[in-house]
């Protein structure tokens, strides 16, 4: 039998508030990298201190926490919620940030800084450091590894006309081709693309083959039709199942007005 032991704690970081203007220590009191993850809410609990490291009575601030990339882009902001336990000088001086699963669905795994001010009833905001070396920001991961979430979208806006299938005098476009993920979809595998247009009037067929690899010759079997009469003004869904190797899109009309398509599988 393996005993693998997991520890629930809490994620807590110490800054400190310089309020009396002076510093009693020259070493770092904290660098602790953060470690969030990507697909669940994250709590950060935070403690402020004083130069004497003695927390903060902070019940008449408001902690900001901020969170830049790497070319120093405001992606996550929220305002710490003080923590009141029963006794008060337990809870001095602390506040929780949630970084929320919706905060990192768009950012990939990666390094972020982040900083934290607190303001008060005025508006007027007072910085908190990370060391006692006055450096403000502090260092976050942004990890994927417990919770991968949703793979990435495929975007498709190039067509290539092909008049060898010409019919009527008419002409057909057909999509680049892209996989269909065979290998991590089960038999009840679930596709789901997105049509935005603007103005465009026609049929969007979604096509798919079960052959290895995409040539000249591979037959391709139509799965789902879109129609459109040009007075679309909103991307139109269309959600299909099955396990195929490869998919493309054929419109019946000249595609300059289908903005783009987008696939996930």
């Amino acid at each position: 039998m393996q005993l693998l032991p997991r520890y629930l704690v809490k994620n807590r970081t110490t800054i400190i508030a310089n309020m009396a203007g002076f510093i009693t220590e020259y070493r770092p009191v904290y660098s602790r990298q953060l470690q969030v993850y990507k697909g669940i809410d994250n709590v950060l609990e935070f403690r402020v201190l004083n130069a004497d490291q003695k927390p903060i009575d902070i019940s008449s601030y408001t902690p900001k926490f901020q969170a830049f990339d790497e070319n120093k882009n405001l992606i996550i902001e929220h305002d710490g919620s003080l923590v009141t336990l029963d006794d008060s000088a337990a809870s001095r001086g602390l506040f929780t940030v949630t970084v929320t699963d919706n905060d990192l669905l768009n950012v990939k795994q990666q390094y972020l800084s982040y900083s934290i001010h607190l303001v008060d009833a005025d508006g007027a905001p007072t910085i908190t450091y990370s060391s006692s070396h006055f450096e403000n920001n502090g260092v976050m991961y942004v990890s994927s590894s417990a919770y991968p979430g949703p793979r990435d979208t495929y975007s498709l806006s190039t067509f290539i006309e092909d008049t060898g299938l010409a019919l009527v005098n008419d002409s057909v476009w057909y999509s680049e081709s892209l996989t269909a993920e065979p290998g991590i979809n089960g038999n009840e595998a679930l596709h789901t693309a997105v049509v935005y247009t603007a103005g465009y009037t026609g049929d969007v067929v979604v096509q798919a083959t079960l052959e290895n690899q995409v040539t000249g010759s591979t037959n391709w079997a139509d799965i789902e039709t879109l129609t459109f009469d040009g007075t679309e003004t909103e991307p139109t869904p269309v959600n299909f199942n099955g396990v195929y190797s490869f998919l493309r899109f054929k419109s019946t009309a000249n595609p300059e007005t289908i903005n783009k398509i987008l696939v996930r599988n």
